[in-house]
């Protein structure tokens, strides 16, 4: 590989179309952009798509990646090519790459003790894709945590869907439409839980007197009066800051190294939540 500086880094990141990843991507490109570099957007797409070659083709002194799954080959691909690179967001699990992400399971807990505090009994999970540490390791860390409390999500409760409004919506909906619905939603994600307030509305639902819902990420949408909904906030600019730092010190000739770097959330309490009536 040619070893002249493009001064150009790749941010991998799903279609933009998902109202999490501009919060993720826009303070990344700007952090990048102060240390000199310029950002170019592949979505993971064009990846799946052209292969590891559109990473190292000379065209990238280094990348982020936000989108990598569990088990994922490419950070590893990477390494073996010399390529620096981070992951944001999402954890391996088993780490051979920097990665900066979200002490998910210390938010699912919060979440868990708010609901205990509420009486919430018959609480209903929809769950991100399991294959991602964001999914896997909120929906753990809610289970662990309410049946330390002697509360057990049963499998009839749970659903896990893609990070999407219509698959959370289909997903609640379901929930919903039960004899047994549950009291309270939690939510893999702020997007599934936009989608489980439009199924609570389309259901005649309310929220949240007969249902509490509850997300996780703080987007700014979650914020908007209309939504108001109860969340985990996770500093999104504090990860991109520490991402690009990372991949910062590499690309100056750092070692690459299997350094794991957790930020604690923190509950927002809005207006999806309320005592349980059952």
């Amino acid at each position: 590989m040619s070893t002249r500086m493009t001064r150009r880094v790749a941010i991998v990141s799903a279609e933009l179309t998902n109202p999490y990843y501009p919060e993720l991507v826009e303070p990344v490109r700007q952090f990048l952009e102060e240390a000199g570099y310029r950002s170019v957007v592949v979505t993971d797409h064009e990846v799946g798509d052209v292969g590891l070659e559109a990473l190292v083709d000379g065209s990238y002194d280094g990348v982020i990646l936000t989108t990598t799954t569990r088990r994922s080959t490419l950070p590893r691909d990477l390494t073996e090519r010399g390529i620096p690179h981070v992951l944001a967001n999402r954890m391996l699990d088993h780490p051979e790459s920097p990665s900066c992400g979200i002490a998910n399971a210390e938010g699912s807990a919060a979440v868990a003790e708010l609901l205990v505090e509420l009486g919430h009994t018959r609480i209903g999970l929809i769950a991100g894709p399991v294959e991602t540490s964001t999914g896997r390791e909120r929906a753990n860390g809610l289970r662990r945590t309410l049946r330390a409390h002697g509360i057990i999500v049963r499998r009839e409760m749970t659903r896990r869907c893609v990070f999407t409004h219509d698959a959370g919506m289909a997903a609640a909906e379901d929930l919903l439409l039960r004899r047994d619905r549950p009291t309270a939603l939690v939510c893999g994600n702020d997007v599934i839980a936009l989608g489980a307030l439009s199924a609570a509305r389309r259901v005649g639902v309310e929220v949240p007197a007969q249902v509490s819902v509850i997300g996780f990420d703080d987007i700014r949408m979650a914020r908007w009066p209309t939504f108001d909904l109860t969340t985990v906030r996770c500093d999104l600019v504090e990860l991109a800051r520490r991402t690009v730092r990372m991949l910062c010190d590499q690309m100056a000739g750092g070692c690459l190294s299997a350094v794991e770097t957790r930020l604690s959330p923190s509950l927002v309490l809005r207006g999806t939540h309320g005592p349980s009536l059952c």
